[in-house]
């Protein structure tokens, strides 16, 4: 008895340190992703490099912003080593991609180097356009005709549910290119000499090209590859939406979009999709006009059954640049068969669109009040260069350049609310993200536009 109890006495402090380190271990934050989720669909991860979405780069700042799924990464560079590769192989220096000469969600690989704590990148590679023989393309103006006709072929949208979901081309059907061995003997056609098409997410995504490989290898010898995919069917052509992707995909997850109800007013007043706005085909032309909107924001139309008049207006949007339009198939009338639910009375006449936040972005309206009444709990921090300051500041503000924030912790105290600003938001993004990795909570930043005065005067415009 007297030898269990000591061995017992001997255990305890061992169960509580293994306790502790359980505890300890449950509080450590999840390490950040190095490769968006899409692209394990070709790669694997690689230590000292990053795969994602390029964000931007600042200049000013010497550094980059990339985004890894729900994260982001930034990243300084040396202006008189760092490497760049551009989408059409050529090799230089941070002048290729700076001034918009990579999109924002281009894909990049950033190879880098940590020193004390900090990733500097050393070589950024821009995702080349896929390269297919020209007998497996196929056009826009080839895809379009064919869409025209509605039959004689097999359309596949390769990407992941998650994107079909946000709309797709007319006739397609969804098959993920990662789910191909699972799903295609249930989608592919018995007929192994039948026209098939495959797409994706435009020149430089490889799911469509990878689709048609494993066709090809189960026998099938009549594909092709609408290489540009959605972004360039978009640019001139409608997309199409199932009533219940726009409920599940849109409306469930409140995801900012325009809904148009284009029929007439007194119809769609015995019944309509929550959110819509009258919109009715007859004063489309001039309703299109009149609309003030961004040209990116995605537009879903309706009308009773999705017939003409939806498409009329849809075809209005497109050719007045509006490049994310999409018909809800079967209109009003598959909305309510599915049993989803209706509102009545007066819709909205007033088409607005308001894009949702980036994580830790404050609205300008906020920021102004900050502004103009300074809080003892709230800290203003201009994170433009010193020289760039000399042109004007806001009162109140403290002037730390993003180079130097990590050097400068001591200024910042984390009892207060820090908001960080810059002249276009690129930089004051780019230090909201190095202090959140430093632990920092109670951060946001202005992503807006700031013209300045020496008298202290500003004015901040969102585009």
């Amino acid at each position: 008895m007297h030898y269990r109890k000591r061995l017992s006495l001997v255990a305890l402090p061992v169960a509580i340190l293994a306790v502790s380190s359980l505890a300890s271990a449950e509080q450590a934050p999840a390490p950040k992703p190095t490769i968006a989720k899409i692209c394990t669909n070709c790669h694997k991860a690689e230590a000292g490099a990053l795969r994602g979405y390029f964000e931007g780069v600042s200049v000013k700042a010497k550094g980059i912003q990339i985004k890894i799924d729900e994260a982001t990464e930034v990243l300084k560079y040396d202006e008189k080593s760092f490497q760049v590769i551009n989408e059409q192989k050529k090799s230089g220096d941070i002048a290729l991609i700076k001034d918009n000469k990579l999109k924002k969600g281009h894909e990049v690989k950033v190879e880098y180097k940590e020193e004390n704590g900090v990733k500097i990148a050393t070589k950024l590679t821009a995702k080349p356009p896929v390269e297919l023989p020209a007998s497996m393309r196929i056009s826009t103006a080839e895809v379009e005709k064919l869409v025209a006709k509605g039959s004689g072929y097999y359309l596949f949208d390769s990407r992941p549910l998650p994107r079909f979901q946000e709309g797709s081309i007319p006739t397609a059907v969804n098959l993920p290119f990662p789910a191909f061995d699972k799903l295609a003997p249930k989608l592919l056609p018995a007929d192994k000499n039948a026209p098939i098409i495959f797409y994706c997410a435009g020149q430089t995504c490889n799911m469509s090209p990878g689709s048609a490989t494993k066709a090809k290898a189960l026998g099938y010898t009549n594909l092709k590859v609408y290489k540009d995919g959605m972004p360039a069917w978009l640019e001139k052509n409608y997309g199409v939406l199932s009533g219940q992707f726009l409920k599940e995909a849109w409306i469930d997850k409140d995801i900012p979009h325009v809904l148009l109800d284009v029929r007439p007013e007194k119809v769609a007043g015995d019944g309509f999709i929550k959110g819509a706005v009258a919109f009715p085909a007859k004063q489309a032309g001039k309703l299109v006009k009149g609309l003030k909107i961004k040209k990116n924001a995605p537009i879903m139309v309706y009308d009773q059954s999705g017939g003409m008049d939806a498409k009329s207006v849809a075809a209005r949007l497109v050719k007045a640049g509006f490049r994310k339009v999409v018909i809800i198939d079967g209109g009003y009338d598959a909305w309510q068969k599915a049993g989803f639910e209706a509102a009545t009375g007066t819709l909205a006449k007033k088409v607005v669109y308001v894009a949702k936040p980036k994580p830790g972005e404050i609205v300008p309206e906020e920021f102004k009040k900050y502004a103009a009444a300074p809080a003892d709990n709230v800290l203003i921090v201009d994170v433009r260069s010193t020289e760039e300051t000399k042109n004007g500041m806001l009162k109140g503000a403290k002037n730390i350049p993003v180079t130097e924030l990590r050097d400068r912790l001591a200024e910042l105290p984390k009892d207060k609310t820090i908001l960080f600003q810059c002249n276009t938001g690129t930089q004051a993004e780019m230090a909201y993200h190095t202090l959140k990795e430093l632990g920092y909570t109670n951060i946001k930043f202005l992503n807006a536009r700031v013209d300045f005065n020496k008298k202290g005067g500003y004015t901040i415009t969102k585009e």
